[in-house]
């Protein structure tokens, strides 16, 4: 994969009438509209978030992918993930942990051709497996995930209340 652009492989993984899709590292100057596409979909705004994520996934480091989907030169959504390893004994894996469409085009395959590039990203640099985490409750998420042939891992959430 390349550095500056990473395209869909074929026009299979493309979107229906978009074949101009482009998934691509992210650059600073997307962060608006990363920033405003998650406070649409979670309601919550977190712009200092969003600039520390960038810092941390978004600058080239090794293992680490913040990739944007560019259609018409506008950017309708954003995947982050990274490569971690021996964690609790677990070997490299990849794991993803924000992805997000515009709600206006979101059954356009766009997040499918994200996964996509992030799991070539993965595979590329080494790793068989990929993971990520997400809420019971959260279908839309769980049923994207799920179609992408995801399903429940080997490892098991446990947390604990602070206030209590």
């Amino acid at each position: 994969m390349s550095d500056t652009d990473i395209m869909a492989e074929n026009d299979s993984e493309r979107a229906p009438g978009d074949a101009g899709l482009m998934i691509r590292n992210a650059v600073a100057h997307d962060l608006p509209v990363v920033i405003a596409l998650d406070e649409r979909n979670t309601g919550i705004p977190k712009p200092d978030y969003w600039r520390d994520m960038f810092e941390r996934f978004g600058t080239g480091r090794e293992g680490r992918y913040f990739l944007v989907a560019e259609s018409k030169g506008q950017v309708v959504g954003f995947i982050i993930g990274e490569i971690r390893a021996w964690e609790f004994g677990s070997p490299p894996c990849g794991w993803i942990f924000a992805l997000t469409v515009n709600p206006d085009i979101r059954l356009g395959r766009i997040g499918t051709q994200m996964f996509n590039a992030i799991c070539g990203c993965f595979k590329a640099a080494g790793v068989t497996k990929v993971r990520t985490m997400t809420s019971r409750d959260d279908l839309t998420v769980l049923s994207f995930f799920r179609s992408q042939g995801m399903m429940a891992g080997p490892s098991i959430q446990l947390e604990l209340d602070l206030d209590e």
